[in-house]
């Protein structure tokens, strides 16, 4: 039974109900691992290629006006150092990308006021100006002013993870918005013309494999260009400090199941999940992710931005990790993805080193 539906899955996984995602996200025998796995891996390649694209990620600020409970930079937060980088450190680490070969900045902060629309804007502006860059912002919900303000600026690409599609579960960890709030700033993102990624946190305290089978529907009907799946990892310093941590199988068979499902999308794998787990990238990029975001944010500020701790890579900097992720691709038989690596549903050029 399992082996027929990971067949179907294979071949025709946009088309799985949410009982079939259950039933194969329950999988847990080595050799219907085994065999999702393989056929993740075969969709991956026939429909995103071989290249795995690096996105160069600055977290240029830790102010967040949210209460998220589960992030470490939340408002209520007051035992970290927050800071803000000027526009000229900012400018200074994408010439650093630039560089190191690296065809896209992702622009990441809490959800800053300081950082005004204008601000924003300005800093697209020079950043396309200086850089050959895609430049992808990643600062939370803003107005669709402000996001079609930063359109006109240059930006290419958001992403905002919708986090939960249950909109309960969403609610207990979001008491500063609601699920539709999230889901209408990425109708406005779409409308606007920007390529949009969005995703999920695997193991948040509550959520039911029906939640995870929920959250890959919804990624398919948003019809994303990237769609990531992370675990949860408690901050001691947040409501849910105790509580355990998400498992990496699940996060491996979301990884999986989102590629078959999804089909076209990026996939990234993240820092949580190499946190957890020391061959987190090599075995996600064999389970259907295409995507990894090295950390160009420079000390100390890269210390400080603390979503949750014991952080992996946190000491290394850009060249090092330029370098080492460039042997773990090859590695694998895969290869760098060069230039900016464009959304795979509108036609992204594929190209490598």
């Amino acid at each position: 039974m399992s082996s027929a539906l990971i067949a179907r899955a294979e071949h025709h996984g946009e088309q799985l109900t949410s009982a079939e995602i259950v039933a194969l996200l329950h999988m847990s025998d080595p050799a219907d691992l085994a065999q999702l796995w393989q056929s993740a891996d075969r969709v991956r390649k026939s429909e995103a290629g071989d290249d795995i694209w690096l996105r160069g990620l600055l977290e240029f600020s830790n102010f967040c006006q949210c209460q998220c409970a589960y992030c470490g930079i939340r408002a209520g937060n007051n035992k970290i150092v927050r800071y803000r980088m000027s526009e000229e450190e900012i400018l200074s680490a994408a010439a650093d990308l630039a560089r190191a070969e690296i065809g896209t900045i992702v622009l990441q902060s809490g959800e800053d006021g300081w950082w005004t629309g204008e601000r924003v804007a300005r800093l697209v502006v020079r950043l396309k100006d200086e850089h050959d860059l895609a430049v992808t912002l990643s600062l939370g919900d803003r107005t669709r002013q402000e996001l079609a303000l930063w359109k006109r600026a240059g930006a290419d690409r958001y992403l905002l993870r919708f986090e939960t599609s249950n909109p309960e579960l969403y609610a207990r960890f979001h008491p500063d918005s609601t699920l539709a709030k999230r889901l209408e700033t990425l109708s406005n993102l779409k409308d606007l013309g920007y390529d949009v990624g969005s995703g999920c946190l695997v193991g948040l305290p509550g959520q039911t494999v029906d939640d995870l089978a929920g959250d890959i529907m919804l990624g398919r009907d948003l019809e994303l260009d990237m769609f990531g799946v992370g675990p949860f990892i408690p901050h001691p310093d947040t409501p849910l400090g105790m509580c355990p941590q998400g498992s990496t199988e699940m996060v491996y068979k979301m990884v999986a199941l989102s590629r078959l499902v999804m089909r076209k999308v990026h996939i990234p794998i993240t820092t949580a999940l190499a946190t957890l787990d020391e061959d987190g990238r090599e075995k996600g990029w064999q389970r259907g992710a295409n995507v990894v975001m090295p950390n160009a944010t420079p000390a100390p500020y890269r210390q400080q931005y603390e979503l949750y701790q014991n952080k992996r890579c946190i000491d290394d900097t850009l060249k090092h990790c330029r370098a080492c992720l460039g042997g773990r691709i090859a590695r694998i038989g895969r290869h760098v993805g060069r230039g900016h690596g464009g959304s795979l549903r509108k036609g992204g050029v594929l190209a490598h080193e």
